[in-house]
């Protein structure tokens, strides 16, 4: 099945969702499930008659398979996501993990210059066990950091794109193996390759062209398609789909792919079929919608403020989204297999395979060389930590860094946020993970030794 076309009144492919009303309500359980509150007796017959109730060990409700909702909808499922109880005392932190030995952890990494604003949520086990907000928004007269701070997630973005392809491709938009010359993009390779090369060898980054190739003009002002124009002309570093080289201009193609296969602009796209389904209610792409939310943290390096550039912002399926620290927990929960109407097993399969072994993502530090056959799948990163198989991004631009890092087969990992460009909460995954593991005790924080900046 391929892209069809559609009428005016046709606002999209097919979307399952769940859906609320004022007979079906849903309440959420301590795992970011739904559970059902009433069921009346239409409801049960018609969900029979139509094979949508789906039960699994951590979801209970009905899923619907229809066009993506009214914005009269948007706000109901939204509101149906958010949790009753955020694990945000000591008295709520439970579980395998010393949580108050990691909070004595951060406290102490916070104190170093390079810290600002930090946002951390651990998932253990499927259930998120703690959340909690370090810090200041900004220098000064910031506030204080708490669970409803937006930060950027910079290229932890491209996780959104890679999987938001994946799902695209399950519903018939287009297919993973399609060549980009089917979707007239503005990209240009060397020798014409973008007419050949698949939207699956754009999502794992296999352009063949230099390492973040004509990221500096994009940071200049020059604009993304103007840029992607260009690339024809740099002498490529391989031929394609033989190596992976790291992109942001050339990655950002996808958004053309998806708006040529949905007729819908990516942004919109994006919040239709894996922001609202999965309660993100204050996920967003773009600027502006950074700064227009109610608490949001400045960019900052070393305790000075930093003003907020649009550069990235301009290819928004490779540093564009936003969003609280529980927000970026449900998007991890959902990557862990959590939420199968909106992400299925058989595409987080295809997002989370690795299609080539990369360089080491945290370079030649103890961390980088502690991480075994790293690899590349659908814009998520995977590598061997300690005999276990961990998956993640992280992401950095000026005055922001994030990074999400989860072990699938344990249904556990860790994500965090923060306002200025320190590389400490980086090392800082692995100390979570070892408690997780009752690994003993490496300092990988190394406080006081002097800080060597990670790549991400």
């Amino acid at each position: 099945m391929r892209t069809r076309r559609r009428g005016a009144a046709d606002v999209g492919p097919p979307l399952c969702y769940v859906r609320t009303d004022s007979l079906t309500k849903f309440i959420k359980t301590s795992q970011f499930t739904f559970r059902r509150r009433r069921w009346t007796p239409w409801r049960i017959a018609g969900a029979a008659a139509a094979g949508v109730a789906v039960l699994g060990a951590l979801t209970f409700g009905v899923v619907r398979c229809t066009r993506a909702p009214q914005a009269a909808d948007d706000k109901t499922i939204a509101a149906a996501a958010t949790p009753m109880v955020l694990p945000l005392k000591p008295q709520d932190w439970r579980g395998e993990i010393d949580y108050r030995a990691l909070d004595n952890r951060i406290g102490a990494m916070m104190r170093d210059r390079s810290m600002t604003g930090l946002a951390v949520a651990v998932v253990e086990d499927g259930r998120l066990s703690f959340v909690k907000g370090y810090g200041v928004t900004m220098p000064d007269e910031g506030e204080a950091v708490g669970p409803d701070t937006v930060f950027r997630w910079a290229s932890l973005s491209k996780t959104i794109a890679g999987s938001l392809s994946a799902r695209l491709a399950q519903d018939g938009a287009f297919s993973l193996s399609d060549p980009l010359g089917k979707f007239d993009t503005s990209l240009r390779l060397p020798r014409g390759a973008q007419a050949t090369l698949t939207i699956e060898q754009l999502l794992s980054q296999r352009t063949g062209l230099p390492r973040n190739a004509y990221d500096g003009w994009l940071e200049g002002g020059r604009a993304p398609k103007m840029i992607r124009q260009s690339l024809g002309e740099v002498p490529p570093q391989c031929p394609p789909a033989t190596c992976h080289t790291y992109q942001n201009v050339a990655f950002d193609t996808i958004r053309e792919v998806v708006e040529t296969a949905t007729r819908r602009p990516y942004a919109e796209e994006a919040r239709q079929r894996l922001f609202l389904p999965l309660g993100m209610s204050s996920a967003t792409i773009g600027m502006t919608e950074l700064s227009d939310a109610r608490h949001w943290a400045r960019p900052t390096r070393y305790g000075r403020r930093l003003t907020l550039a649009e550069a990235y912002y301009l290819t928004p399926a490779a540093a564009g989204v936003n969003s609280n620290i529980v927000d970026l927990a449900r998007w991890m929960q959902a990557q862990m297999g959590l939420a199968p109407a909106v992400l299925p097993a058989s595409v987080l399969e295809e997002v989370q395979r690795p299609r080539v072994n990369t360089g080491r993502p945290y370079g030649n530090s103890p961390l980088g060389r502690t991480l075994e056959k790293p690899g590349y799948g659908l814009a998520m990163r995977s590598f061997g930590y300690q005999g276990h198989r961990l998956a993640g991004h992280s992401g950095a631009v000026d005055g922001y860094r994030a990074t999400m890092m989860f072990d699938p087969a344990r249904k556990t990992g860790v994500v965090m946020l923060w306002n200025s460009e320190s590389s400490l909460p980086f090392k800082l995954q692995a100390e979570v993970f070892d408690l997780y593991y009752h690994l003993p005790f490496n300092d990988w924080l190394e406080l006081g030794k002097g800080q060597v900046q990670l790549e991400p």
